[in-house]
């Protein structure tokens, strides 16, 4: 993690002094994983080998580095431990300015059945905020990690608590990538974009299959604005690469201020969906202090079987 971290540093260097002679550098964005990937089986592991609490060393390191450029820097992904939930681990990302911690994001969608961190959703007595948005001097950013972009609800959420910058941490691998005819990742951040009037900045692992079997994760990091145009995009494939484009808030403001037809924050009939009355996944919630049930894949699997029940027999 520490060499992970060093890496993320220079980068941040590298950005920063390439794109000084056009525009300054304000915001910077890692993609899931980018500081540790989840690469043992089960919660247990994860905890005793890989898992931190945060704050630590990596957060105060990427402070003051957001201190000395004077940006605000969303990490990559940690796996995360809590004294208040034993036995669970997280995966977690910090939006980090220079005032220190701005929200701690836990990924609330996680890419069931395969992995065993645990929702914060899923905890009864949880009282956190699940879609933080923070309100910082370059325009209210909140964020989600990958999977979650699967799922409108979530990034309305953040839309719905005013974000302006809707950050994608993400390791979205192949086969649903950057290139077409399966390219999921785009068409994704391109509607999420569109649909709730905001800046996307989407972050992706660009990982070959040789360092994380079983998946290759294409890259393909972009910046799209307000309509889902794409403003930059790095050429997707394993490997390093730097993205940048210039967000204009005012414009977006004034967009948001304006504009009548096709504001879908404003036109959404809430009470029009009955699906959200109804509790779906998962379906047995755990409280706070009770002992943790082992995630695993195979009770991953029972679960969704038994909610998918529940679809089939309304």
């Amino acid at each position: 993690m520490r060499r992970n971290t060093e890496r993320m540093l220079s980068m941040i260097d590298s950005a920063v002094a390439g794109a000084a002679p056009f525009l300054p550098v304000r915001l910077v964005v890692f993609p899931e994983f980018a500081h540790a990937a989840p690469v043992f089986q089960t919660a247990k592991e994860l905890l005793e080998k890989l898992a931190v609490t945060i704050p630590n060393e990596h957060t105060e390191l990427l402070e003051r580095k957001a201190r000395e450029h004077d940006i605000y820097i969303q990490t990559g992904t940690m796996l995360e431990a809590d004294p208040l939930w034993p036995g669970r681990v997280f995966n977690t990302t910090c939006l980090i300015g220079p005032e220190g911690v701005l929200y701690k994001y836990r990924k609330v969608n996680t890419w069931i059945p395969y992995e065993v961190h645990t929702s914060p959703h899923d905890l009864e007595g949880y009282e956190e905020p699940l879609f933080p948005v923070a309100d910082t001097p370059i325009g209210k950013i909140g964020c989600a990690i990958c999977y979650d972009w699967l799922f409108p609800e979530a990034i309305r959420q953040l839309a719905a608590g005013g974000a302006e910058v809707l950050v994608r941490v993400s390791a979205y691998m192949e086969p649903w990538g950057a290139t077409p005819p399966m390219d999921w990742w785009t068409t994704v951040n391109r509607c999420r974009a569109l649909e709730n009037t905001a800046y996307v900045v989407a972050a992706n692992q660009g990982a070959s299959l040789k360092h994380y079997p079983p998946y290759s994760w294409p890259g393909g990091s972009m910046v799209l604005d307000f309509d889902g145009r794409v403003l930059a995009e790095a050429s997707p494939g394993p490997g390093e690469r730097i993205v940048v484009a210039p967000l204009d808030i005012s414009a977006l403001r004034h967009e948001r201020a304006s504009r009548r037809g096709h504001h879908m924050l404003a036109h959404l009939r809430t009470e029009a969906y009955p699906v959200y009355k109804e509790h779906r996944y998962p379906p047995k919630m755990q409280s706070e202090g009770e002992s943790a049930e082992p995630l695993s894949f195979e009770a991953n699997c029972q679960l969704i079987d038994e909610s998918k029940r529940k679809i089939e027999t309304p």
